[in-house]
Parts: C-alpha cells; sequence; structure tokens
C-alpha cells in the first residue's frame, strides 16, 4: 500500500523528531561577545523549556533541539581574548579593498557570531583564511579575486 493513503499520528507527533541541529567539526573559537550570546541563549531556552505546557510538543522538541544544539557549543566553547597584533587573527577587525575599489570591514570570528551582512566572518570561511596571518599592505587572492589589506584593528 502507498505511504500516501497511510493515517499520520494525531496530536503533533511529528513535530517530537525534528533532526538535531548539526554542530560544526571545527574548533569552536568564540570571542568573549560570542561567549556571553551563547551563555544568554543557553539561559533563555531554559527559561523557556520550564514554561512549556505538556500540550506544546511542536514548541517543546523546537526547543529541546535548540537547547541541546547551544549546551554543546557552549560546552566546546574555546574563549579567544583579544590580543593586540601587526598581523590578522581571530578576532582581528580587517578593513580591505576589493579589485573593484569597494572597501569592506570584516571581523574575524566563530562559526556561531558569523554574519556577513553585518561585518563578521567565521574563521573558516576562504576570506578569513586568506587574510589570516597577513599584514597591512598584503595582497591575497579569495575566489580568483585581488583583496588589498589596508587596515588592522
Amino acid at each position: 500500500m502507498s505511504q500516501a493513503f497511510v493515517r499520520e499520528k494525531e496530536g503533533g507527533e511529528a513535530f517530537e523528531d525534528l533532526p538535531d541541529r548539526p554542530i560544526s567539526p571545527h574548533t569552536n573559537f568564540v570571542t568573549p561577545e560570542s561567549l556571553a550570546q551563547i551563555e544568554a541563549e543557553v539561559a533563555r531556552l531554559q527559561r523557556e523549556f520550564a514554561s512549556l505546557t505538556p500540550d506544546a510538543k511542536a514548541d517543546t522538541a523546537r526547543v529541546t533541539r535548540d537547547l541541546h544544539y547551544w549546551t554543546a557549543r557552549l560546552g566546546s566553547a574555546e574563549l579567544v581574548e583579544p590580543v593586540g597584533s601587526d598581523d590578522i587573527r581571530f578576532g582581528s577587525t580587517v578593513e580591505i579593498e576589493r579589485e573593484d575599489g569597494a572597501r569592506q570591514t570584516y571581523r574575524i570570528v566563530g562559526e556561531d557570531e558569523a554574519d556577513p551582512a553585518t561585518g563578521s566572518i567565521a574563521y573558516v570561511s576562504p576570506m578569513a583564511r586568506a587574510l589570516t596571518g597577513k599584514v597591512a599592505g598584503d595582497s591575497v587572492t579569495v575566489n580568483g579575486h585581488e583583496i588589498a589589506i589596508i587596515a588592522i584593528r
């Protein structure tokens, strides 16, 4: 018999088996800001979990999944304190100039904190890998494009 005609469970059981959020195989380096955000998220999810009612199966599944993820990330977090340096490292803020003259500023951070739209990139990204260890005045090639390093903060 085709699965299309099998009656599904009632009561939201489909929500009980949400897949786990994938956890990166890379070292979980975090900035002090990111560590504080992860701790706050775990605390928020714990409060939310405690307030759920037994019939809120979809919410329970979502919160449980997210709490598992963030608790694992908190447990594996390796804090990297900012270090003043002439070369680009984890936590550095880098101003670059692209071939077309456009300038951008990025901060190299951990994977959970990265958001290129707001100016932060993961230390495992191609851009961050190419920039790491370089100094102002150097140029790197990323995805076939030349990028000049203007300043490091």
